[in-house]
């Protein structure tokens, strides 16, 4: 089964025409289970959750609007799955809990965007990265990994090593190493599948989340896996998916989750 659970329209409209150009070229690659996971700061509903500049500057649609959207979709015979991706926070489990149960998302992902008030992938704040010990920011970051599992509120955690984002990578691999163990201890412990996501190809890393050696030490643990591209405009959809696959058999997997109504399902890997 190729699936594609992690893509965004936010570079266009909330609209079926926009949806529809994302579904065609999912239909073309050979996706059979594709999703959109729209970012949940989009949406003033979720302002109680997670609020900061940056973020309030880009809150521009009701769920309701979102919502609706799916539903035409499905008049029109489109078959996509509606997600969200949530910006995980910590302190606001309750607020989440809420939001998450207050609509019929086929399957949630959690992913951190945020260490602090530090958005480690954003352009806008990349020198930041030169000001700060890299060392302590992933410990930060996986600290949150492990909440985040701990809360057991996602289907999905999204690309899980997002922090090497624009290649700053501490040259401790005991720490490293260490750090890997311990958010897949509590991974295999959650409901949480990872992510293997394309998406870092096409940033200045250069290279897929997550790493190898991370994504063996999921695969030895029995945490399931989701396959993604992280699209932001439909040309992106299915984004070097065999590269994607080869990761995934390489590390052992034979398997994928797919996801509907909320339920889970196990299918061979294609």
């Amino acid at each position: 089964m190729r699936t594609d659970y992690h893509n965004h329209l936010e570079k266009g409209t909330l609209t079926l025409e926009y949806l529809k150009q994302f579904a065609k070229k999912a239909d073309e690659e050979g996706i059979r289970e594709f999703g959109i996971s729209e970012h949940a700061y989009h949406f003033y509903e979720t302002a109680d959750i997670l609020s900061n500049e940056w973020v309030d500057a880009r809150r521009w649609y009701t769920m309701k609007e979102y919502t609706d959207l799916f539903r035409e979709a499905e008049r029109e015979g489109l078959n996509v799955k509606m997600s969200i991706e949530m910006d995980y926070t910590p302190g606001k489990h309750e607020e989440m809990a809420e939001f998450i149960q207050a609509y019929p998302f086929d399957y949630v992902i959690g992913s951190i965007h945020w260490v602090g008030n530090f958005g480690i992938d954003l352009a806008e704040y990349r020198k930041e990265w030169d000001r700060r010990d890299v060392k302590e920011v992933y410990r930060h970051y996986f600290d949150q990994v492990v909440t985040l599992a701990q809360s057991n509120l996602f289907d999905v955690i999204g690309h899980l090593d997002l922090v090497k984002i624009f290649g700053y990578v501490p040259d401790d691999r005991e720490f490293l190493l260490s750090e890997y163990e311990r958010i897949t201890s509590e991974l295999a412990e959650s409901k949480t599948c990872v992510e293997i996501s394309t998406a870092g190809l096409r940033k200045p890393v250069g290279r897929m989340y997550p790493e190898p050696e991370l994504l063996a030490m999921c695969r030895r643990k029995g945490i399931p896996i989701v396959l993604s591209s992280d699209a932001h405009e439909p040309e992106h959809v299915g984004y070097r998916y065999q590269d994607a696959v080869k990761l995934a058999r390489e590390a052992g997997y034979s398997k994928v989750m797919t996801f509907s109504e909320g339920r889970r399902k196990e299918e061979d890997l294609t």
